[in-house]
């Protein structure tokens, strides 16, 4: 179970604060959302807390951060933007943070490939980055007790860190 305080991440809204937990009518605990223009308090049962994951330790995201530039690139596996797009939604829910900073440099890229030809990327592309950026850029920040462009900032040096190398 866990502790008022502690930040968990849920599989839709990402990382969020323990605010509470209530006993009446059932378990549930109050989970405040971190980020986000304007949070509301959700209200996650206990009996389901198997679907919540506690946020990375600061080491993990020290670790995630140094091997940014060795993460694999997926490969393109359906035709269909919108298949794609459900396989990603559902791999950010149930994954890690590392599987979302995956994704997050995956669709980077092939946003830039189809801008280098000089074509506009379809919307499911941009739709999956902002998604995955913002969830693993909240669970870094989170873990490492910085703010979101401090991480953007440690991930831009560990890219030059590489080509420099």
């Amino acid at each position: 179970m866990y502790k008022v305080g502690q930040y968990v991440v849920h599989p839709g809204q990402g990382v969020c604060k323990v605010e509470a937990i209530e006993d009446e009518p059932q378990a549930t605990y109050m989970l405040m959302p971190v980020g986000g223009r304007h949070p509301m308090r959700i209200s996650f049962p206990v009996a389901s807390e198997g679907r919540l994951r506690p946020v990375i330790g600061r080491r993990q995201a020290e670790q995630i951060i140094g091997e940014y530039t060795e993460l694999p690139l997926e490969e393109l596996s359906s035709r269909s933007n919108a298949l794609e797009e459900e396989r990603f939604k559902t791999e950010l829910r149930r994954g890690s943070c590392r599987d979302a900073v995956r994704i997050a440099k995956t669709f980077r890229t092939r946003i830039e490939q189809v801008k280098a030809s000089n074509k506009r990327p379809p919307v499911a592309y941009e739709r999956i980055f902002k998604q995955a950026s913002e969830r693993s850029l909240q669970e870094l920040a989170v873990a490492m007790g910085v703010s979101e462009d401090d991480v953007v900032q440690l991930l831009k040096a560990s890219e030059e860190d590489a080509r420099n190398n």
